[in-house]
């Protein structure tokens, strides 16, 4: 419980559960929503911000980063993320996941993923009910995909006699290998070492077999293709406890980007075609894709600068995430509410915690955000520990002016 004094920010524009934009303002006190509304007003006491109408939005909960970033994520509106277990060493026991939960308090809150198997090997099942009680929201496989069907379904079979979600890396070993681009046009011309695009789709299938076995929830951290798309969708129309996620690069760019071999643009799972980008834009707007997440994972220029094949995957993307996903909303793709569905609601439903959205008893994790507010991405000058972004130089609209973790205000990094 907060001992600091009420919170309230008025004269803002509410973006509500409903999806609805109204003026209005919030009161927060205890480090929990208590009011909001259009006759909302401060009380004595209370620490009263002025959003001068601009957007008061839930802050945004991230799902997938491989690494605590937190001047880059208060930067992006971040106040929540779920840590990959790929960590070194792995978060596969449970002194490790309570550690990882106790790393980003007082103004941003880690919530760790445990390792599905020992040492994300792929073999055998890690302390999951263990990680669990020391703070772990859910399970991941890692970077990889479980290629043993026997190992994937007690996996599946556990969670769900826990009750928890498996976050899937959806791409199938056997095919993938060590490719590091997309069969097509530009792995051909660039001699990159590729794999087809169907191997997301392979590993999408069975999974969904295995979960739909067990009867467990799963969530596709990344679907980018359009036949993976399509196989989700249609096991949500038939009622399976799926949900998916995918990061801006993948409605943003196609594998064009990684022309003159921009290692920026090296990531996991490679760069689609343009039709593949095309899929995941209208799978964002018709529902079949529930997260939007950053995928932040900062690799300095040890990694970075190598040849493409050399290089490491990843890209640095909390600061981006924001200002990239109201691009949809320009273009008409979604609107205002659906974009913090995708970008606070659904990951913290997922993840079980009472956040991502702006309702009475919810922790007061709040963004005060300017959408049209122009800014120039630079790699040289991003909050991140490293700023390997394939975003680098280009214009954006979109920016965090004010954060609250509990009701409590953020000193956030200047930057730019």
């Amino acid at each position: 419980m907060s001992n600091h004094a009420p919170l309230t920010i008025i004269n803002g524009q509410l973006v509500l559960p409903d999806g609805r934009v109204a003026a209005g303002a919030i009161r927060c006190e205890h480090g929990f929503i208590t009011a909001l509304g259009p006759d909302v007003t401060a009380l004595p006491g209370d620490e009263v911000h002025d959003a001068a109408g601009r957007l008061i939005a839930p802050g945004l909960v991230d799902i997938g980063v491989f690494q605590i970033d937190k001047p880059a994520f208060h930067f992006g509106g971040i106040t929540r993320a779920a840590l990959m277990p790929d960590q070194n060493p792995p978060l596969d026991v449970p002194a490790r996941v309570r550690f990882a939960a106790q790393s980003g308090k007082p103004d941003f809150w880690v919530h760790p993923l445990a390792a599905a198997t020992r040492e994300l090997e792929g073999e055998a099942l890690a302390e999951i009910a263990m990680m669990r009680d020391a703070g772990a929201r859910a399970v991941a496989t890692g970077r990889q995909w479980i290629g043993d069907s026997g190992t994937m379904l007690r996996l599946l079979q556990y969670t769900a006699m826990l009750g928890m979600v498996v976050i899937a890396h959806a791409e199938d070993a056997g095919l993938a290998g060590k490719a590091v681009a997309t069969a097509g046009e530009i792995a051909t011309r660039l001699g990159l070492p590729s794999a087809p695009a169907q191997a997301e789709a392979l590993a999408i299938a069975r999974d969904l077999a295995l979960a739909e076995l067990a009867g467990a929830a799963i969530h596709f951290r990344n679907v980018t293709t359009a036949a993976g798309l399509g196989l989700v969708r249609h096991a949500k129309d038939r009622g399976l406890k799926v949900t998916a996620g995918v990061s801006p690069a993948y409605f943003m760019l196609s594998d064009l980007a990684m022309a003159n071999f921009r290692t920026f643009a090296h990531l996991s799972p490679p760069l689609r075609s343009e039709d593949d980008r095309k899929a995941v834009t209208a799978a964002v707007a018709d529902g079949t894709i529930d997260v939007i997440a950053s995928g932040h994972d900062p690799r300095g220029p040890e990694d970075k600068r190598l040849p493409f094949a050399d290089s490491a995957p990843g890209m640095a993307g909390a600061e981006t995430l924001l200002p990239l996903t109201l691009n949809l909303v320009r273009d008409g793709v979604i609107d205002i509410g659906r974009a913090f569905d995708l970008l606070s609601a659904n990951p913290a439903r997922l993840l079980g915690v009472d956040a991502g959205r702006l309702a009475v008893g919810a922790e007061a994790d709040i963004a005060v955000i300017d959408p049209e507010r122009p800014w120039i991405v630079n790699s040289d000058k991003m909050a991140a520990s490293a700023g390997n972004t394939p975003f680098d130089k280009q214009p954006v609209q979109g920016r965090v002016l004010a954060l609250f973790k509990g009701g409590v205000a953020v000193r956030m990094k200047k930057v730019r």
